[in-house]
């Protein structure tokens, strides 16, 4: 609790010196220099895109709605960035895209309302719900990207406007107060989590969302290749950088843990178990060329995982020579499926003569 307000007046700095630079318009210095802008705008979407890659796979493993929708903000971000990126004059168009142009601001607030929602209190019924859908969501925001930089390279109304975006204006200033709301309270809420817990990821995450508004703030203020519209897009390499170096400093798959929702950090949840194995295998095998063994269980597996996993949603754990084992319900987002008796429809051929296919199925508690 000591060190908030000393947080707090760090935090602070950025948009001070935005105010100073507003305040005395000859220190708002002017430097345009496109090869910088293009290489610091792309890097800040490269860091972005692999926190977006890195917290989702630790999502959906774990069923964790509130790290995937922080993850739809990182990818919401970088996908945004780089069309900006792309507006650099000379990079791909030779003249001003507005669409590319405020791409920008656009992908931040798209990114603000993911981690808004992220910052709620998400309840195990709301978490599944969000983790049941968590391909179609991801599938929409990349649609919604791509048919941005559809319509911006086609200039379509009202999008075709060559004139630059200035500072100030109506649009930017409304796409700025929007972003701010869920920005402040994602970075309450988990400021307040780092508070309690004293979690160095966790204030990470409050100071990015912190910065990512005032960066909000900057874009619709700055006059283009000026200090104060240079420092917006510091910002934003700041607030991604600083969740990356936290990230980066914990242990292996669980470096994002302090994210969790209190459902997953308890640790258990129900989840379906089948061990398969042919019985005769060892009797089959003994005698028989390496080769030939080989050859058999690689068309026997061939024949028995697909059915596992296409048609009914299992995933492979582990082969083990013969055996095999699949779990359901792991990530949290599936019903009880062997609830009742399974026989898969696996042909003859697959199998040694003469053996069978054991299957043995099961509930058990295992580690979110």
């Amino acid at each position: 609790m000591t060190r908030s307000p000393l947080w707090g007046l760090a935090l602070s700095l950025p948009l001070a010196g935005l105010l100073l630079l507003l305040a005395a318009p000859s220190a708002d210095v002017h430097w345009e220099d496109h090869p910088s802008h293009f290489w610091l705008v792309l890097g800040t979407a490269a860091v972005s895109t692999t926190l977006a890659f890195a917290t989702s796979g630790i999502a959906l493993r774990r069923a964790d709605a509130r790290l995937f929708l922080i993850s739809l903000s990182f990818l919401a971000a970088a996908g945004f960035l780089t069309l900006h990126a792309l507006a650099t004059p000379g990079v791909l168009l030779d003249g001003p895209n507005q669409g590319f142009t405020i791409a920008t601001p656009v992908g931040l607030l798209v990114a603000a309302l993911f981690a808004g929602w992220s910052a709620l209190p998400l309840r195990p019924a709301r978490s599944r719900a969000i983790m049941q859908r968590a391909q179609l969501l991801r599938a929409a925001l990349i649609a919604v990207m791509v048919a941005w930089a559809a319509v911006s390279l086609g200039s379509v109304p009202p999008l075709d406007d060559p004139t630059p975006v200035e500072r100030a204006g109506g649009g930017l200033v409304a796409l700025a107060v929007l972003a701010l709301i869920p920005y402040a309270f994602a970075a309450w809420r988990y400021g307040l989590m780092a508070l309690r817990t004293g979690a160095p990821l966790l204030l990470a995450v409050a100071s990015a969302f912190t910065l990512l508004a005032e960066a909000m703030v900057a874009v619709a203020l700055a006059r283009s290749w000026h200090a104060s519209w240079w420092e917006w897009h510091v910002l934003m390499l700041m607030a991604f950088g600083a969740i990356a170096y936290s990230a980066r400093r914990e242990d292996g798959e669980e470096r994002f843990s302090d994210l969790y929702l209190d459902q997953t950090a308890a640790g258990k949840r129900e989840v379906s178990v089948m061990f398969a194995d042919l019985e005769g295998f060892t009797t089959f095998s003994e005698g028989r060329d390496p080769r030939e063994v080989s050859e058999m269980l690689n068309t026997y597996l061939s024949v028995a995982i697909p059915p596992i996993v296409r048609q009914h949603g299992g995933e492979i754990d582990r082969l083990i020579g013969d055996a095999i084992m699949a779990t359901w319900g792991t990530r949290g987002d599936q019903p009880d499926t062997l609830a009742g008796p399974w026989t898969p429809r696996w042909p003859c051929s697959a199998r040694p003569p003469g053996s069978r296919t054991s299957i043995r199925a099961g509930r058990a508690s295992a580690p979110a």
